[in-house]
């Protein structure tokens, strides 16, 4: 009985002493909280509204406190890290790869850059994030920053998530670099370098001479998925690691393959996200690193113009989007359709409403047999051999497909300028940030693109306001914050595999932020006077890795 329970609680709180207070009076003052002793007994025993509310706010506040100060300790232990000083010269790759950009840097881009050029310059490791909406330019700001590394002799590793993902990157850093990627190759530049990729799915044979390549500082740019973080895998002069869509890596990942780097250099760390991220997000979760965000699209990207689709209610419109895609294919442009799931053998999710979604395997024959069967369809799952992916992509970027039907494989990274229309089926499947990443693959080239959402589900549903709400913006900052608000706090951007412990019972990301905020300001004040502050040390260590 509840009753029973409640006596338990409160004999056993009768006898308890008094706990220590971790928090100094005056922040106590400040913030007008009751002391962690009072809190504790009172979440449980509270006999009115007041007291529950003075127990919750201390107990959130305590959240944060413990939150920032793990944050706070690793960024100060990083800065007393050495890293390895790469001023720009006036005659090498970078210098030479910024008079051959066939395209002028945005503004956003220019800033950015300067920013990185001085931190990899500094004596201290760099740890930033750079953060921007899809398309944004992020690739080609890295691959800037990565020259003026290999200008000074170190090496680079770029992480990416998927093995796609990994190839597209070196294929678009050697088309871009051009003869400065073709070190010792017949038409290569005086001062060249070259770009290595490793992947899973390669030979025994072809990772060894990548690896062997890589280990005789050959390289000067390193491109690979997991495959990078292997014991096998040794740089000679490692300065800079690279790490592509962050979130989909835990910070155990990224230390792994910095601690490459020669004894005695902390590698500088340059993480890249194309899911813009909630401040509250980013002062939590990623407080370790400090934030640049690029907002500005480059010159010539055409807007893409999203509608939701509410096939009950409105079965004709699902019928014109097959229709508009053939009438773009006759126009010489390519296309997406994309589905939540390979085959029946995937598990719903507990939540799901409405009827099963449509596979991809059904939806790529319906197709083919059906509304598009007068077009080159090609199939794109996580579950095909790497070559077959490998070549599938290809035949696309090539134009030998006009309609690639696939899942969330190409999310993130593939760069096809020539595709101006996308399908999402079912597409209340997938969370705000996630079709804002899908919707991020057209859009790309001269041409008006246009995202189509279909849903099963009626347009007042909840499910339905979410995709009107993906509709009505490209901004994808605004959708971070919806999504934020709509998500489980471990779940949000795949926090559960973030590195970070998710122990969060007081604390809201979306609600708290000035919170978080007051919690930030107190422990940057606190550490650098007492970095082994004893109440400090208790309330952070469930954050502590």
């Amino acid at each position: 009985q509840t009753w029973e329970i409640y006596a338990c609680v409160r004999q056993v709180l009768d006898v308890l002493d008094p706990i220590d207070e971790p928090l100094p009076e005056s922040i106590l003052q400040q913030r007008n909280l009751i002391t962690e002793d009072e809190a504790l007994r009172a979440v449980h025993l509270a006999e009115n509204t007041a007291d529950r509310e003075g127990a919750q706010a201390r107990l959130t506040f305590d959240e944060a406190v413990g939150l920032q100060w793990a944050l706070v300790g690793r960024r100060y232990s990083e800065l007393s890290e050495s890293g390895p000083v790469a001023e720009p010269v006036n005659n090498g790759l970078l210098a030479a790869m910024r008079d051959q950009l066939p395209f002028e840097l945005t503004n956003g881009q220019k800033e950015v850059l300067e920013v990185l050029s001085a931190e990899l310059s500094a004596s201290r490791p760099m740890n930033r994030m750079l953060q921007g909406e899809v398309g944004s330019g992020k690739t080609i700001v890295s691959v800037l920053a990565m020259l003026q590394m290999v200008d000074a002799g170190y090496q680079c590793a770029l992480l990416a998530p998927t093995e796609v993902l990994a190839a597209q990157h070196a294929r678009s850093i050697r088309d871009v670099l051009g003869p400065l990627a073709m070190a010792g190759q017949l038409g290569g530049a005086d001062s060249a370098t070259r770009v290595a990729l490793l992947t899973g799915s390669m030979s025994a044979q072809q990772k060894r001479e990548v690896r062997d390549e890589v280990a005789a500082g050959e390289a000067g740019i390193v491109i690979g998925t997991h495959a990078l973080l292997q014991e096998a895998v040794e740089f000679k002069n490692l300065g800079m690691v690279v790490v592509d869509e962050q979130h989909r890596f835990g910070v155990e990942q990224r230390d792994r393959l910095r601690a490459k780097a020669p004894d005695g250099l902390t590698p500088h760390l340059l993480v890249m996200t194309a899911t813009p991220i909630p401040r509250t997000v980013a002062l939590t979760f990623y407080g370790d690193l400090e934030t640049s965000t690029l907002r500005e699209l480059p010159r010539g990207r055409q807007p893409i113009t999203t509608n939701a689709i509410f096939v009950k209610e409105k079965p004709a419109w699902l019928q014109r989007a097959w229709q508009r895609i053939i009438e773009e294919v006759g126009a010489g442009r390519q296309a997406y359709v994309v589905a939540s799931r390979i085959d029946e053998s995937d598990k719903p999710a507990k939540d799901e409403q409405g009827p099963p979604p449509t596979t991809v395997v059904t939806l790529f024959e319906q197709l083919r047999r059906g509304h598009l069967s007068g077009l080159r369809l090609g199939l794109m799952h996580g579950r095909l051999p790497s070559d077959e992916k490998d070549a599938v992509m290809a035949e696309f970027r090539a134009g030998q497909i006009d309609v690639l039907v696939c899942t969330t494989v190409i999310e993130v990274g593939v760069d096809v300028p020539n595709a101006t229309v996308m399908v999402v089926v079912d597409a209340d499947r997938f969370g705000i940030s996630q079709l804002h990443q899908l919707r991020g693959r057209i859009g790309r080239g001269q041409h008006p693109s246009l995202c189509l959402l279909a849903t099963q589900l009626p347009e007042g549903s909840k499910a339905g306001q979410r995709l009107k709400a993906v509709a009505g913006t490209l901004d994808g900052f605004k959708l971070a914050d919806l999504d934020l608000k709509e998500r489980k706090e471990g779940d949000v951007l795949g926090l559960s595999q973030s590195g970070r412990p998710v122990t969060l019972r007081f604390l809201s990301l979306a609600e708290h932020l000035n919170i978080i905020v007051a919690a930030r300001e107190f422990c940057e004040a606190l550490y650098e006077k007492d970095p082994e502050n004893a109440g400090m040390v208790v309330l952070s260590a469930p954050f502590i890795d």
